[in-house]
């Protein structure tokens, strides 16, 4: 995907908000019944100003096949949990 950008002007009360959407390429991350998943290299929306990602319906459902479908992970990682308190 490309690095083109699209700027949305929106009025609410008098107020001018203005955010620049690109395509990039994301890590995505789930957490589902105590594994978690990594997606590399997902197409996506970002707002530069608020880092919102917005997914197109068909790459939503390539996630869900994915995940759900237990399909053969390109590599595998060991990560360290830590507890807050």
């Amino acid at each position: 995907m490309g690095n083109a950008t699209k700027n949305l002007k929106i009025t609410m009360n008098s107020n001018i908000l203005s955010e620049t959407i690109v395509n990039q390429n994301v890590t995505y991350t789930l957490e589902k019944d105590g594994h978690f998943y990594i997606i590399e290299n997902v197409p996506a929306r970002v707002c530069l100003e608020t880092g919102e990602r917005f997914f197109a319906p068909e790459t939503v459902e390539k996630l869900q096949e994915i995940v759900w479908g237990n399909k053969e992970p390109t590599r595998l990682i060991e990560t360290p949990v830590y507890q807050y308190n």
